[in-house]
């Protein structure tokens, strides 16, 4: 009798345990979720953003259609792996959005009453303000991602894990283009 009790009271003890591990990967997986959708929130609003920079530009710009066309095409890059969940395709379409911003910045210095407009002025502020949000919340989503799949990869949470279902998450990593410098002569040879 006093060994059924003690092996009841290890079982019950075992699966409390095992409660508490698969409750902590739940938080941990809705941890990476609540991080996408702040993500997700701002690139919406840069998406809305864009649009406006554009034809504030065209009205200056007549002769870089090619740089206003690149931000555009980057721009339904990124749009389109966002409304995919398509986390490696979302890195690289933002890195050609960030390098495609850059060039257009760098570009419109070459026209001083483009960067006197005040809706320029505005939208230029308002864009980058938005880039280093989107990157503060990539460094949260990284970190979300993180704990995430360490926890998976641990015993006894992996085997836990497996009976959850619970499934690792891609880090978003932006394209190598977006860490480089702009290269103003490159633009003006073109």
């Amino acid at each position: 009798m006093i060994v059924a009790f003690v092996a009841l009271a290890g079982l019950v003890l075992v699966m409390v345990f095992c409660v508490g591990i698969y409750n902590g990967l739940v938080r941990l997986k809705n941890n990476v979720g609540k991080a996408w959708s702040n993500i997700d929130i701002v690139l919406k609003q840069r998406h809305d953003e864009l649009p406006k920079l554009i034809e504030t530009c065209k009205q200056y710009m007549k002769f870089e259609q090619d740089t206003l066309e690149k931000v555009m095409k980057a721009r339904a890059a990124v749009f389109s792996a966002r409304e995919a969940g398509n986390v490696a395709a979302l890195g690289q379409a933002e890195g050609q959005l960030r390098g495609g911003l850059g060039g257009l910045f760098a570009v419109a210095e070459n026209y001083p009453d483009l960067k006197t407009n005040q809706t320029f002025m505005g939208l230029q502020s308002r864009v980058s303000s938005l880039e280093n949000t989107i990157s503060d919340r990539r460094e949260l989503y990284n970190e979300s991602v993180n704990l995430n799949n360490t926890r998976l990869e641990q015993f006894p949470d992996s085997l836990v894990a497996r009976f959850g279902s619970f499934k690792a998450f891609e880090f978003l990593k932006f394209d190598a283009a977006e860490t480089q410098d702009v290269n103003v002569k490159n633009l003006f040879s073109a």
